[in-house]
């Protein structure tokens, strides 16, 4: 019986220490502060997400400026994306009529597949980090 316990300790030792790194990971310390911006499964619009694409991960990260009263043209994205608006306001448009007003500090997990546009609806410009999580080779916008 005492062997039992012992083989079953030492098959579950690798699994109990490695639980304390599984917290660890979202731990960084009193030197920092961290805040969640957004964790979903859904694109702003409602949408659920795709699965990942197959292929050679490629991750793209964009600083996008766009001028006062400046329209983008008309695009989608065939991956997952998402970003945080750092300075002025953006709103983006799908073409079945749903909107998202934007905000400096605030962040977006963008439609995949489905055709829209942003625009700068603010004073001064707008500024976005977007991060894409395309594929090797692969497009990361499509536009019309």
């Amino acid at each position: 019986m005492r062997r039992m316990i012992l083989g079953a300790l030492a098959m579950l030792a690798p699994v109990l220490l490695s639980a304390p790194m599984a917290f660890a990971a979202d731990d960084h310390g009193p030197a920092a502060t961290v805040e969640t911006l957004a964790k979903t499964t859904k694109s702003w619009d409602g949408a659920t997400l795709p699965a990942y694409a197959n292929g050679q991960p490629e991750i793209t990260i964009l600083r996008i400026t766009v001028q006062a009263g400046q329209k983008l043209a008309v695009h989608r994205h065939p991956y997952i994306n998402a970003g945080v608006l750092l300075k002025g306001e953006l709103t983006v448009r799908t073409e079945n009529g749903k909107s998202l007003i934007l905000r400096a500090g605030d962040p977006i997990v963008e439609t995949v597949q489905t055709w829209h546009h942003g625009e700068n609806s603010g004073d001064g410009p707008a500024e976005i980090i977007v991060f894409y999580a395309g594929i090797e080779g692969q497009p990361i916008t499509i536009a019309r």
